[in-house]
């Protein structure tokens, strides 16, 4: 077993960045994820969101003679539980593989959380758990072989954020812009819009 971590701050608040989650994919920093689908949704007494979804990926940091061996066909499938507490301010998806689980296991954990010292920062806990199987020969190795996967991911999924977020900001102004445009034709002022 291997255990990979990693911390990272978002100059973004914590509302844009659990916005930004859902949103994540598509992605140009991760083309290889190819859909992600909700299997299922509620908010519990608590108000907390909880959400179940099989992210759907097409490729593994497996060396393609692996690959052959084993008979994968390089479509992957990740199970993905959320929990979201606006009480809390906080973000937690717990994710791993169910395709070549015997193989090798991948169990992944983010917090997102506001910054304690900036209400207009967030921060990211991520870390992951590493199983390769026996039956691999030199687990470690493929272990090994992961846990050099998943730095260059992280860096990759942190930039899809960063990306999501100034898109989402785009949108907010785009859309503000066109509130005022259309007020405007209508014949409204700016003052009689903030008022309404």
């Amino acid at each position: 077993m291997k255990i990979w971590s990693s911390n990272h701050t978002f100059s973004y608040s914590w509302e844009s960045i659990s916005q930004a989650a859902w949103r994540k994919y598509p992605n140009p920093m991760n083309p290889n994820v190819v859909g992600t689908d909700v299997l299922s949704r509620r908010v519990d007494d608590s108000g907390r969101l909880h959400t179940h979804r099989v992210i759907t990926t097409a490729q593994w940091p497996f060396p393609d003679f692996v690959s052959r061996l084993i008979g994968f066909d390089k479509r992957c499938y990740v199970t993905e539980y959320s929990i979201i507490d606006p009480a809390t301010k906080t973000m937690t998806l717990r994710s791993k593989n169910v395709t070549l689980a015997s193989w090798m296991a991948v169990e992944e954990t983010l917090i997102y959380q506001e910054h304690p010292d900036d209400a207009n920062k967030t921060l990211l806990t991520q870390e992951a758990q590493i199983f390769g199987s026996s039956a691999l020969g030199i687990p470690s190795y493929f272990e090994g072989l992961v846990v050099d996967g998943m730095s260059s991911n992280a860096s990759k999924g942190r930039e899809a954020m960063d990306w999501v977020c100034k898109k989402i900001m785009a949108e907010m102004q785009d859309l503000a812009a066109g509130a005022q445009q259309l007020g405007a034709a209508m014949g409204f002022s700016s003052d009689t819009q903030s008022s309404v």
